[in-house]
């Protein structure tokens, strides 16, 4: 049972990475192409949430979302920015020690939705944060704790954040978490 167990994880992790770099390879070509819908971004927002709770839980960290009280009503590709909120969350859980916090926080001015990822997690030094959007780049820290990361995820993210004309930005402290918005 163990070893069908790690086969089956060996299995998600591979057809993950193909997926992954199926996707780069697109958005190399440019072969994607966003179906932009004006819907209400707080359901993308709080989609992910919950698909991150469970995670969350199970390693001991509080994970909260504040959400606006009125519908964000912009154009948007609700899965495409449902992966980037996906990867951001799960990399603010990874690396966030048991007993940490992570903070998710839509809002809205004007016609911008910013999206906030806050966590209370080992940080990134100064030298890698302009690294880390790179294929195929992890940071010391996630080389040496070994979490699984293979440096496809921000790289995709922030494709996906531009593709929507927007940006992606961080602030971070070692030993004190990171934010990305």
């Amino acid at each position: 049972d163990e070893f069908l167990e790690q086969s089956a994880r060996q299995i998600e992790r591979m057809e993950w990475l193909a997926t992954n770099l199926l996707e780069l390879s697109k958005l190399d070509s440019g072969l994607v192409r966003l179906d932009l819908r004006p819907d209400d971004l707080r359901a993308v927002v709080e989609n992910a949430f919950q698909q991150a709770e469970p995670v969350a839980g199970r390693k001991g960290v509080t994970l909260t979302v504040t959400l606006p009280l009125e519908p964000v009503r912009l154009p948007h590709d609700p899965p495409r920015i449902g992966q980037v909120l996906t990867n951001l969350i799960g990399n603010a859980i990874k690396f966030t020690p048991r007993g940490g916090r992570v903070h998710v926080e839509l809002l809205a001015a004007m016609d911008e939705g910013r999206i906030t990822v806050s966590d209370t997690g080992v940080g990134i030094p100064a030298d890698e944060l302009q690294r880390i959007f790179v294929e195929f780049y992890q940071t010391e820290h996630g080389r040496r704790a070994r979490k699984g990361g293979t440096g496809l995820g921000l790289s995709l993210t922030r494709n996906f954040v531009e593709l929507h004309h927007g940006k992606i930005e961080v602030a971070s402290k070692p030993g004190q978490g990171s934010t990305f918005t």
